[in-house]
């Protein structure tokens, strides 16, 4: 099933339901699917590693606003953008944990025979590549700094 079959009969529940908040978050998920679909001007479909890449930046977005929010001492704002992030992380793959993603860097940095902070972009570029969605930049970034230095 594709993701965007998925999103609509997810809408669907949400409004039988009346989900605001996972309506919303929904409905924000379909917008950017539709408009990746047609910036790119072809007939094909999304790839699923765009569709990930795509709900990766949602849910970044809404954590960095939340965390603003936060910052501001504004919780009745934060609150239903951490909602919407666990919504969409419902379409995500299962996230790895940062031991996890600690062995398969360092696996990475065995085979490229990588060392010192010069060789983070090599290192980078292919931990992104075999990671997928299954973690976040930044964790990936923090840890390969972290063996390499």
């Amino acid at each position: 099933m594709s993701l965007q079959t998925q999103i609509m009969d997810e809408i669907k529940t949400a409004m039988k339901a009346k989900d605001t908040v996972a309506l919303e978050a929904l409905r924000a998920v379909k917008s950017e699917l539709l408009l990746a679909s047609t910036a790119s001007g072809s007939k094909e479909d999304l790839s699923e590693d765009d569709e990930i890449k795509l709900l990766q930046r949602l849910v970044k977005t809404r954590k960095e606003s939340a965390r603003i929010f936060t910052e501001q001492n504004r919780p009745d704002l934060a609150e239903p953008e951490l909602a919407q992030v666990a919504v969409i992380e419902k379409f995500l793959p299962a996230q790895l944990s940062e031991e996890e993603v600690e062995a398969v860097i360092a696996k990475i940095i065995a085979e490229t025979g990588a060392s010192g902070i010069a060789s983070m972009g090599k290192v980078m570029g292919l931990a992104s590549a075999q990671l997928g969605g299954t973690a976040e930049g930044k964790t990936i970034s923090t840890i390969v700094k972290k063996l390499l230095s």
